[in-house]
Formats: C-alpha cells, sequence, structure tokens
C-alpha cells in the first residue's frame, strides 16, 4: 500500500499541475523587514492589516515559506532562483563600503582614482538569468515598483538591464519614505538621491508606500487598456517597514510609527488588490504576498526565536499568502517546505518559460503541492554557507543546524533546545552537508570596479554622469542637516554581526 502510494505522488509530481503553462497574471508583492506576527493572521492586531488578512482569507497561508535572513540575498535568490551564495549576494552591496566587514573578507577600504575612500562595486551579475527574463522570453511585460537592492551603480546590474520592462522605486537598500534619499553611501556618510522612473531620477512628493502602490496601479490599468494579449508580470517590492521611519502621513494619533507604517502598507495592498479585480484581471491572476526577512526584534518574530541577520526561525520563516481564484481554495493552509527560490521555478513553469539554463537553479516547481495537493518535493534548504558573516545553517527534514546548534523543528519550532551534544551523527551530516555544498561558492570576482565618486549625486553610474540641477538641490539641503561628524569609531550603519549574530537599535538603518 505504502509503494502504491509513493507511485502514485511520485506520477502525480511528473505529470505536472493542471495549471502549468496557462500564463496567468503574476503579481508578486513583497515587504520589508515585517515580523512574523504583525499580520493579523499570525496574531498581530486585526485593526492594522485588514486588507492583507483579506487576501489571505481568500486564499492560502504558506506557514513552511522560507527565505535568507536579510533583505538582499532574499531578493536576489527571487530573481535568480538561486541561493544567494551562488551570486555573493548574501553580501549586500553596501557591505563593500563598510570596514567591520570588508574585515570579515580580509579586505581594507580603497581609494579611487579621485582619492577618497570609496566602495567596492557589487551586485546581481548581469550574466544571471532573472525571472523577468525567463517571463519576458514567453510573452510577459515585465514591471518592478519599489526596493531593487541587488545593485545600484551598474547598468547591467540595474532592474531594466535585467529583464524589466519598467521601473520605478529605488535601488539602494532603504530610502527615507519622504525625501526619497539614502541616508549614506558607506563608507561615505551623506545621503544619496534615490527615486527612479525607468532609470532616469524623478521627482515625486510624496510617502514612499503610497507612491509604490499608485505605479503599480497606473501599470495595471495601462496593461488593461494597452497590452491585454500580453500576461503581466509585476514585482511590488515595498520598502515598508524598513527604517528609516521617519514622517508616517497618516494614523499616528493612534499608533506608533512602525504600526503607522503597516498600516500604511497593508493600505497600500488593497490598493493593488483592488485595482486588479476592478480591472478584470481577478481570475487570470495568482496573486503572492511575502515578506523578505523576518523582524528586527524578536517579539515581532514570537513564537519564533531570532531576528532578520539571523537564521533562526524568526530571522528565515516569513508570512506568504496566495491568491488565484478557483485555482487556490480560499482560507486554506499549506504546510508544504518552500523556499524563496522556488517561486523562478514556480512562475517559469506557470508561465510556460523553459527552465533549463547555463547556471542550475535551486528553486523547485511548486505547482504540484500549490494546484494538486501534492507534497513539497523539497526536503533541505541551504540558509547559509561558509563565507557569509552568518554561520553555515541547514535544514533537511526536520533538523535544522545553526553553526554548531541543532534543532529539532517539528518538535521545537521556537529552537528554545539545543541537541546537538545528543545527536552528534546528525550534526555531522549535516555539516558535511552544507560545507559539501559551500564549497560550490564561485570567486568573488569584480571588487576591482570603485565606486566614481565615492558620494554620488544619484545612484546609477548614467544617472549620476548628467544629474540635474534639482537632484543636486535636494540633496544638498538634505546633507545640510545631517550630521557632520562622527564620534571616533561611531558609524551611521550596523556594524558587522559577531558571533553570527547581529542586535538592531533603533529603526535598523
Amino acid at each position: 500500500m505504502k509503494k502504491l502510494i509513493l507511485f502514485l505522488a511520485t506520477l502525480n509530481l511528473t505529470q505536472g499541475s493542471p495549471v502549468d503553462g496557462s500564463k496567468p497574471n503574476i503579481i508578486f508583492i513583497l515587504s520589508d523587514d515585517m515580523g512574523w506576527n504583525e499580520p493579523a493572521f499570525n496574531g498581530g492586531q486585526a485593526n492594522l492589516t485588514p486588507h492583507i488578512t483579506k487576501l489571505r482569507s481568500q486564499g492560502v497561508s504558506l506557514d513552511q515559506f522560507y527565505v535568507h535572513a536579510v533583505c538582499a540575498p532574499s531578493r536576489a535568490a527571487f530573481l535568480t532562483g538561486r541561493y544567494a551564495f551562488r551570486t555573493w549576494s548574501d553580501w549586500r552591496s553596501e557591505d563593500f563600503g563598510k570596514p567591520s566587514y570588508l574585515a570579515k573578507l580580509g579586505m581594507n577600504l580603497v581609494k579611487n582614482q579621485e582619492g577618497d575612500e570609496t566602495r567596492r562595486i557589487h551586485g546581481v551579475a548581469s550574466e544571471e538569468r532573472t525571472i523577468a527574463e525567463a517571463l519576458k522570453e514567453v510573452g510577459y511585460f515585465t514591471s518592478i515598483s519599489g526596493k531593487w537592492h541587488c545593485g545600484e551603480w551598474l547598468p547591467g546590474q540595474l532592474p531594466m538591464g535585467q529583464g524589466f520592462d519598467h521601473q520605478y522605486g529605488h535601488y539602494g537598500w532603504g530610502i527615507d519614505y519622504n525625501n526619497k534619499t539614502i541616508p549614506h553611501n558607506a563608507p561615505a556618510r551623506f545621503a544619496v538621491y534615490d527615486w527612479h522612473r525607468n532609470q532616469q531620477p524623478v521627482f515625486e512628493p510624496g510617502y514612499s508606500t503610497d507612491l509604490i502602490a499608485n505605479e503599480a496601479v497606473r501599470v495595471i490599468a495601462d496593461h488593461r487598456m494597452k497590452r491585454q494579449d500580453h500576461p503581466l508580470f509585476m514585482y511590488v517590492a515595498f520598502n515598508a517597514v524598513h527604517g528609516p521611519l521617519e514622517e508616517i502621513p497618516r494614523y499616528t494619533e493612534k499608533h506608533s510609527k512602525r504600526q503607522a507604517a503597516l498600516k500604511c502598507l497593508d493600505d497600500a495592498v488593497g490598493l493593488i488588490v483592488n485595482a486588479i479585480d476592478l480591472s478584470g484581471f481577478r481570475d487570470d491572476t495568482l496573486i503572492i504576498f511575502s515578506n523578505d526577512n523576518g523582524g528586527l526584534r524578536e517579539e515581532m518574530n514570537t513564537p519564533y526565536r531570532g531576528t532578520k541577520n539571523t537564521n533562526y526561525e524568526g530571522g528565515v520563516r516569513v508570512p506568504c499568502v496566495m491568491r488565484w481564484p478557483e485555482k487556490i481554495k480560499e482560507n486554506s493552509e499549506n504546510s508544504g517546505l518552500i523556499h524563496i527560490t522556488d517561486l523562478f521555478s514556480t512562475f517559469a513553469t506557470l508561465a510556460g518559460a523553459p527552465l533549463d539554463q547555463e547556471r542550475p537553479l535551486d528553486g523547485k516547481n511548486m505547482t504540484n503541492l500549490l494546484f494538486s495537493g501534492s507534497p513539497s518535493p523539497r526536503d533541505e534548504i541551504i540558509f547559509e554557507v561558509s563565507g557569509s558573516v552568518r554561520f553555515p545553517a541547514i535544514r533537511k527534514g526536520k533538523y535544522k543546524l545553526i553553526g554548531k546548534e541543532l534543532y529539532d523543528l517539528k518538535n521545537d519550532p521556537s529552537e528554545k533546545k539545543d541537541i546537538a551534544a545528543k545527536y552528534p551523527k546528525i550534526v555531522k551530516q549535516l555539516n558535511d552537508r552544507v560545507t559539501a555544498i559551500g564549497k560550490e561558492r564561485p570567486a568573488l570576482k569584480g571588487t576591482n570596479r570603485l565606486m566614481t565618486p565615492a558620494l554620488p549625486w544619484v545612484y546609477g553610474q548614467k544617472e549620476n554622469a548628467t544629474v540635474a540641477d534639482w537632484v543636486k538641490q535636494e540633496v544638498q539641503k538634505i546633507r545640510k542637516n545631517q550630521p557632520q561628524q562622527w564620534p571616533r569609531g561611531k558609524t551611521p550603519w550596523p556594524q558587522a554581526p559577531k558571533d553570527g549574530k547581529i542586535i538592531y537599535t533603533g529603526d535598523g538603518r
């Protein structure tokens, strides 16, 4: 009987799901730094996330959806379908301008041709095949609205060099929601303008969460008017609720800054979903809402342990909901193991795009899990390998190894009891596996490319070369009000993790 069940499950996997190749519109909405328990359906305040809660009630909640421990690695993993270490995206672009991070690579700050200490240029290589490129190959119009964080300087590392037909938002790690500048360009300690449409700087007053949602609505409406014969792929990557949290336009009379920012994010999600429905795309659209990593503080992620920038469950296990009417059962749950890399293969399969490519995928196609009720084809996740600022970490089945710590996630999902001493053979097996995978890390290339100037007016090499006076004027006003000096040993950015861990203060900037 067991053999028959296994045979039927295997047959179902090889046959494919009934929606493979159906070319739905795909809308992937990604929040930033939201904790596990902040949405109401995971225990948060109901009045803060009514629209996200409604979306969850109309579809499925994936309760074992995993990402990487911090934002850029998760974004690169989604875009490429490959673990972050394979693209060196476990190191963020800004890390190559921070002495404490460079020291872990045996590097020092360097000076550019102008004699200024500057950052080494880093981002997802243009040779990588992104999900935007894969979907574009089969006729999709591809759009990104929001945060990129996979390279902020070279044209080939920006969105329109990586397969997107349309771009709006910011390239770097975290803007001021209102003035649209990055607070620092480490090692430079002053602001850089970072707001663009189709890779040209644009001035648009307003709160970035609202502007990103409005742009997404505009693209949806434009698509209905001009491109109904083509499917739409839209990646809406909010910077909310990432710091810096400055002025929030509403809700602060009743809520804290973070809660108000979360409620504004919820408004934005509701606006986008409503635009899909009112445009007549509801039945032909898969909508996904998720988050890039855990919240900044442990209380945001309970019952799970850990925070952003750690590989405990609180850092890498995030909310994820999907809606596709008539294809996904309403108000359902799915406990299948999924990693963010799997979205590449799943989206490509739905679109009828080939998965064969020069650089092998780590992501697995999850259409049978989502649409046919099959088990997840995944039983392993590589969170981290050696060469990162965090400890190597792997999940295999119910066991998870983080550095030298071992946890049984089936019986101890909150990771309260380290059982490494009790199960040394399992520790060795997992350590041997993550070590072997770690040897597949490619050589780090391109670190001889230096950002010049060290403190640009605007991100984007070409944009900064022909920067308009209005950009300079906006940036000068902001820089004038920034701290002109910092005490010795202090920086406007957090230092590299120690002992594989980091403690965030304030809003995490």
